[in-house]
């Protein structure tokens, strides 16, 4: 199928910012770019969309070929358009948020990236374009979306201490919780349940692990 325009149109990308939780700490997967503009950036991983392919197809597709991830779920975060955000030309991008536990996240650098690494929310690198702009939006989308049970649920690893679930909410609140109240409103939840193992952290009495319970 041709395409005739008979005014200028500008160029569609979808990018991916992917969070996951590492030892209590909200992290976020970054890309190292290898080609201009920004060559040698960190950036959030993305691309293109090509003219037979649909965004969430395309950001499957682009999150995949950057990093190695295969994203079950993703969830629309929002268009950004400033005329001057890309140096190419002019370009809309569409950005995506993937929520995936640590111990379900392989990943390395592909297509067009040097390097792939995952960087706390709080101590992020210069990112390329307005991506930190992007970041900014999708930390406010998680502070106003997630409760404790979606971050224990679709965040933290297999087995975790309620310290860390703990550390990992007030990362995207920015509120400091009291830990009574807070293992308190844990509990009243009823979601988690003991491994039967701990975790030693440093000179410290061992920490319990707990797990999201199975359904029956």
């Amino acid at each position: 199928m041709g395409y005739t325009y008979e005014y200028p149109h500008p160029a569609v990308t979808v990018d991916v910012i992917v969070f996951t939780v590492l030892g209590g700490n909200v992290e976020v997967l970054l890309i190292k770019r290898a080609e201009w503009p920004h060559t040698g950036k960190w950036a959030i991983p993305g691309g293109f969309v090509e003219i037979d392919e649909s965004l969430k197809r395309a950001a499957l597709r682009e999150l995949r070929e950057e990093t190695g991830i295969k994203a079950g779920v993703l969830e629309q975060l929002g268009a950004f358009g400033h005329p001057e955000r890309d140096p190419r030309e002019r370009v809309i991008t569409v950005a995506y948020i993937a929520l995936l536990p640590s111990d379900q996240l392989q990943f390395e650098a592909g297509s067009d990236a040097q390097d792939a690494q995952l960087f706390a929310v709080d101590d992020l690198p210069e990112v390329a374009f307005d991506h930190s702009k992007i970041m900014r939006r999708a930390r406010e989308r998680l502070r106003d979306k997630l409760d404790i049970g979606d971050v224990a649920t679709l965040l933290m690893p297999a087995e975790f201490t309620l310290s860390e679930l703990q550390r990992a909410c007030e990362t995207i609140t920015g509120d400091t919780m009291d830990k009574r109240n807070f293992r308190k409103k844990v509990q009243t939840l009823a979601l988690l349940e003991l491994t039967g193992r701990d975790k030693r952290d440093g000179p410290h009495r061992p920490a319990k692990l707990y797990r999201v319970k199975t359904s029956n």
